[in-house]
């Protein structure tokens, strides 16, 4: 080896980044190496899959490479299909077929086929699959274990299995392909089958196993697989925790990330994001503090993803300050991710200046808001009552960024004139929009005349969804509840009618209450048990304290049936928002601030409920509802009744 291939070798194993290639290169064609097999093969495997922003410079050095051989051809094939145009392999496939002497092999295939598959597109799979056939190359091991995962990803698991049945001895690897090509089919039993042929099984086997499971809502399946397994590793724990926490299961989500920590094991990146975004979703402010306090004890504040669900889950639990501390302390670059998260936390506690204000922060950071983010400050001012500041800045995202509204965002500009009272500025929004409106912008719309009690409009709009969405439930119980307003019982009647004639029924309403790290949940008019009983007995002692001391009185108008006004209150009282409110005085430290999380909207009564409670015992209350938060401080409610 001459001295000057030695230089370039040394050279090139230091090289970082697309401008040390540029230099290399040169340093190379000088050298008159640029023919050299071993340092031409360096070069493009630098660019190819080792620099990020390389890719483009890698094909050209091979196509004006005299004599690219096929590891140049394979290597430039491989970091196309892991890019993010998959299509360029293909392409570099084919022209390797016109201009190379050397044939494709496995490798070529395998790699060319992983590009089929991130395309999922079935006519270039079938091609890729005859040209293996003239070759004798799709029994290979390799090259059908990849045609199996390729016709997976399109859809066809069928010929996913013709395949696989061809290679005259699969390993464990080519078993798993076909393991996930079931159930990325759905194909649960499909995939219980295999499972039961597989002559070996290896941890992968059975990770896979644990994905399909939850990924199909077989919770209960997958932790009977999860406590048979020979060996669990972070995939394994990382897996049933994020598999429980997005089938909502939050309380065995974090049950099994504490045993994660108990058995010894330390926590990676997946898992505790899996067991935040459980404390996030619900509002388990406790145990998400004590993940807090985990991720300081071990060192991991440095990874982005973490303090962004960390972030994210304060901003859900209600408490924005803690939120803007995890991001005030953020190591490193603020991620889009990172803005956007503190910017929704404040829009959903009504903090409309304070996002406004971020929002103008992140702008002169240099991060340029995408959708999301606009969706998060258009949700802030709707919130707010910032009717002019929306519109402005609905403009400013088509104008000064040039990012196309989606149906998201018009259903935030309804929203906004709607919680104003522009009733018939909303209407107008919607019927002169570019994109035909949704079930959720009519429904939006529908809110806002229930709210204002408009029943013409609300009459109007209703119409529209029916048409769209003639099944949904909670659009008669909107219409119910605008004529029960109104005392139009007989029109009560009618859509309580229809209701039953299509077997339509209203989602229960729950409240969830974290009590010493354990989620408690309350649904109106449940069956008793040891620990309701305990809240409506507390909550009998409430509501007499606030009639004496407080001067409450029930808001029957939020109960929907001609019924006597004693029933009425009967009724209201049972709600699951005070239920759990009742239990959390009964159980909590005196002083402690209650957190509930309820799946619907907080009604007119138990509004009040809580403002009374703030002001009467001197209680911090703090409610997520479907909609946003309201905290209740001395008798007032952060929301400024713009619900």
């Amino acid at each position: 080896m001459s001295r000057a291939e030695k230089v370039c070798l040394s050279l090139l194993s230091y090289c970082k980044t697309l401008g040390n290639l540029n230099q290399i290169h040169a340093f190379v064609y000088k050298s008159g190496l640029e023919t050299n097999p071993l340092i031409a093969g360096k070069l493009v495997i630098l660019g190819a899959l080792q620099i990020s922003d390389a890719i483009d410079y890698a094909r050209r050095l091979l196509i004006h490479n005299p004599n690219p051989d096929v590891f140049m051809y394979n290597t430039l094939i491989r970091g196309e299909s892991q890019s993010d145009s998959p299509k360029n392999s293909v392409k570099s496939f084919i022209y390797m077929l016109r201009q190379s002497y050397s044939p494709p092999d496995s490798f070529s295939f395998s790699f060319v086929l992983k590009a089929a598959a991130n395309l999922r597109c079935l006519t270039t799979g079938f091609q890729l699959h005859c040209q293996a056939m003239t070759r004798g190359l799709d029994t290979h091991l390799f090259v059908g274990t990849t045609m199996v995962s390729m016709y997976a990803e399109c859809g066809f698991v069928e010929f996913a299995w013709k395949v696989f049945v061809q290679i005259p001895q699969p390993n464990v690897v080519a078993w798993n392909a076909i393991l996930t090509a079931y159930f990325r089919g759905s194909d649960v039993s499909g995939a219980d089958k295999v499972f039961g042929l597989m002559p070996f099984r290896n941890l992968t086997t059975w990770n896979v196993m644990l994905a399909g499971y939850t990924k199909a809502g077989e919770l209960e399946r997958a932790e009977e697989l999860f406590l048979k397994m020979p060996s669990r590793d972070d995939v394994s724990w990382s897996t049933m925790i994020v598999g429980f926490s997005h089938n909502g299961c939050l309380d065995e989500a974090l049950r099994v990330f504490s045993e994660l920590v108990g058995s010894g094991s330390k926590p990676n990146e997946v898992s505790l994001t899996g067991a935040l975004s459980a404390c996030a979703q619900a509002g388990a402010f406790q145990f998400g503090m004590v993940l807090h306090a985990f991720i300081e004890k071990v060192g991991l504040v440095w990874i982005t993803s973490v303090n962004n669900a960390l972030l994210d889950t304060y901003s859900k639990c209600g408490n924005v300050l803690m939120a803007r501390l995890v991001f005030d302390r953020m190591l490193g670059t603020k991620t889009i991710v990172s803005w956007t998260s503190m910017i929704l936390g404040f829009a959903m506690q009504g903090y409309g200046e304070e996002v406004i204000k971020y929002f103008h922060e992140m702008e002169e950071s240099g991060t340029r808001p995408d959708g999301v983010t606009f969706i998060s400050v258009l949700y802030a001012c709707s919130h707010a009552g910032l009717v002019e500041q929306g519109h402005e800045l609905f403009s400013k995202m088509t104008e000064t960024y040039d990012i196309e509204p989606t149906i998201e965002h018009y259903g935030c500009m309804v929203d906004l004139y709607g919680r104003a009272g522009q009733l018939h500025k909303a209407y107008n929004f919607v019927v002169q929009m570019p994109v035909p409106p949704n079930a959720v912008i009519w429904r939006t719309l529908l809110g806002a005349c229930s709210f204002f009690g408009d029943i013409e409009m609300a009459e109007q709009v209703n119409k529209r969804l029916s048409e769209l969405d003639p099944d949904n439930s909670g659009d008669h119980v909107l219409l119910s509840n605008i004529y029960a307003f109104a005392g139009k019982w007989k029109d009560v009647a009618m859509v309580r009618r229809s209701m039953a004639e299509k077997n339509l029924k209203k989602i229960p309403g729950w409240s969830m209450i974290e009590i010493d790290k354990v989620m408690y949940s309350f649904v109106a008019g449940d069956k008793r048990n040891e620990i309701t009983e305990e809240a409506y007995n507390k909550l009998s002692e409430i509501m007499l304290k606030l009639k004496v001391k407080g001067g409450y009185i029930p808001e029957v108008g939020s109960v929907l049936h001609d019924i006597e006004e004693e029933e009425k209150e009967d009724t209201v009282s049972k709600h699951s928002e005070k239920l759990a409110v009742a239990f959390g005085m009964a159980r909590l430290f005196k002083g402690s601030t209650i957190r509930i999380v309820k799946n619907l909207r907080v009604c007119k009564d138990c509004h009040s409920f809580m403002k009374l409670i703030s002001k009467v015992y001197g209680l911090e209350i703090v409610v997520r509802d479907r909609s946003r938060f309201h905290s209740f401080k001395e008798g007032s409610c952060s929301c400024r009744d713009y619900w």
